[in-house]
């Protein structure tokens, strides 16, 4: 899957890995952070999660249409800077008055906005590097190890955000609240090194960075003429697929709300024996050295690459047999927790997924993109099907509140299921999020290039304003209600996708 890829897709995926380590880090308490630091209902704080997820996501296109005029590079550039100053003014702990209110949301508005410069722009430019004939047919693959990137620095962030919220409290005596802005300030360390990784490897991609005459002149050189029509075509193609996203996106992203609810409120707090394992991030990235290894082991050309892959395998394997061994007692099970397993799913089964659609195409019987997207939403559907069937026999999350508040026992889920959960949602992830990518930059006309990449990030911000819909059903109703409006979305939005694949599929 690595094999004649350019160097510069590294470079760029590299420093993506930096700043979503940073920006997934402040995610995974943000949440959490809003009820225990400002008093927050569900509702409320789900509502302000929800609007700066949607900034987050909405602002591409404004840094899009930017970039179209004043080059991608510059605008990756002024995005670091501005995320930067964001991250630090939400570091600095200042209570939970009006004061400490508004600077977090002057902060939340500095975040979007440099990363609405930053995020799509620089996909944009991976694309480009594969606008010639010789680099074509590796595009999907190059997205997907793109995305794979991306989700191994949001595999570590939430361990880094509970170890350094504690570490806070018992090494340096902060109070609880004020510690969680150290897990902000990892955001100001990791874009430091991804601006530094940008700026080390500038020379590998500086041809696709634009904004100059000589390299718009080159990129004008290398890709197709398009009449009106063919434009049009496009460009509606592309919006029906916006549209069907954004509710892919609104279910996907209830992990950083009424899932963390969920295993906040309703997943016993402490773990124990072979369960507690997948709970140390090092037990996890030693699975992903095993599922590397095994496919270096079979695809590996030399007797040498075979037997370092064996030496990996055995090594992991050790690891884990160490680390079982040494298991002893209960874990703390904190919920931001939960959310390392989708990154370490999207990490571990990236491979896996590529080798299977390798497979399939070389057999002629890959799915198109657009295809993949509707099965993608079918998966998510069936995700939210397994919460139905771990909610069963649990009360209403206002129910469990008085009832833990009482002090009575109250019923827990196990925690497999939410682990189950995540691995089903990442399914369906992979299906469509690399794929919708690839499929936006290869389709979008090239005169606007960066304001359809910025449309893909629309449809995921209002997918992410409407997460908040989550916070307003927790509460009073049944669980099983909760997961079914997800359930439901995620089919009728599949739905609409085959009935226009024809159409999707002529420009793909």
């Amino acid at each position: 899957m690595f094999e004649n890829q350019p160097k510069a897709l590294y470079a760029l995926a590299l420093a993506n890995t930096g700043e979503r380590f940073g920006y997934y880090t402040m995610i995974a308490v943000f949440a959490l952070f809003l009820r225990a630091n400002f008093g927050l209902e569900p509702g409320t704080a789900g509502l302000i999660y929800s609007i700066f997820l949607g900034l987050v996501y909405f602002l591409p296109l404004i840094g899009g249409i930017m970039a179209d005029k004043f080059g991608y590079g510059k605008m990756v550039t002024i995005g670091i800077i501005v995320m930067f100053a964001g991250y630090l003014f939400l570091s600095v702990p200042l209570g939970g008055g009006t004061v400490a209110f508004g600077a977090m949301l002057a902060a939340l508005l500095l975040i979007s906005f440099g990363t609405g410069l930053f995020k799509g722009n620089l996909q944009v430019m991976v694309g480009n590097l594969y606008d010639t004939p010789e680099l074509a047919s590796k595009r999907d693959s190059a997205f997907s190890i793109f995305y794979m990137a991306i989700n191994i620095g949001a595999l570590f962030a939430p361990t880094a955000a509970v170890k350094i919220k504690e570490w806070a409290e018992t090494s340096l005596g902060y109070a609880g609240n004020d510690a969680y802005h150290f897990s902000f300030a990892v955001a100001c360390v990791s874009l430091i090194v991804s601006m530094g990784i940008y700026y080390a490897f500038r020379s590998t991609f500086k041809h696709v960075e634009g904004g100059t005459k000589k390299t718009e002149k080159a990129a004008a050189a290398a890709v197709e003429e398009l009449t009106p029509q063919q434009t049009k075509e496009r460009i509606v193609a592309l919006c029906l697929v916006f549209a069907v996203v954004i509710f892919f996106w609104m279910a996907f992203h209830q992990n950083g709300l009424t899932l963390t609810y969920f295993a906040d409120e309703f997943v016993s707090p402490t773990s124990t024996g072979v369960q507690s394992m997948a709970f140390d991030v090092v037990n996890l990235v030693m699975i992903v050295f095993i599922v590397y290894s095994i496919m270096a082991l079979f695809q590996s050309k030399t007797t040498k690459a075979k037997g370092i892959a064996c030496a990996v395998i055995l090594a992991a394997i050790a690891v884990l047999a160490y680390k079982y061994m040494n298991v002893n007692g209960q874990v703390e099970v904190s919920a931001p927790i939960f959310q390392q397993f989708n990154p370490f799913y999207v990490v571990a089964l990236t491979p896996i997924s590529m080798a299977i659609f390798g497979s399939l195409a070389a057999k002629g019987k890959e799915p198109s993109a657009p295809r993949k997207i509707a099965y993608g939403m079918i998966v998510a559907g069936c995700a939210y099907l397994l919460m139905v069937l771990a909610s069963q026999g649990l009360l209403t999350p206002h129910e469990q509140k008085l009832a833990k508040a009482a002090g009575e026992t109250v019923p827990f889920a196990s925690a497999n299921w939410l682990i189950g959960t995540y691995l089903v949602l990442t399914f369906g992830e992979l299906l469509l999020s690399p794929m919708g990518i690839s499929f936006v930059s290869k389709v979008a006309p090239p005169k606007y290039k960066g304001a359809m990449m910025g449309g893909w990030f629309v449809a995921t911000a209002i997918g992410n304003f409407l997460v908040s819909v989550g916070g307003y059903l927790w509460g009073d109703l049944s669980l099983t209600v909760v997961w079914t409006v997800f359930i439901v979305l995620c089919l009728v939005s599949a739905s609409f996708m085959f009935l226009m694949m024809k159409r999707l599929e002529k420009v793909a």
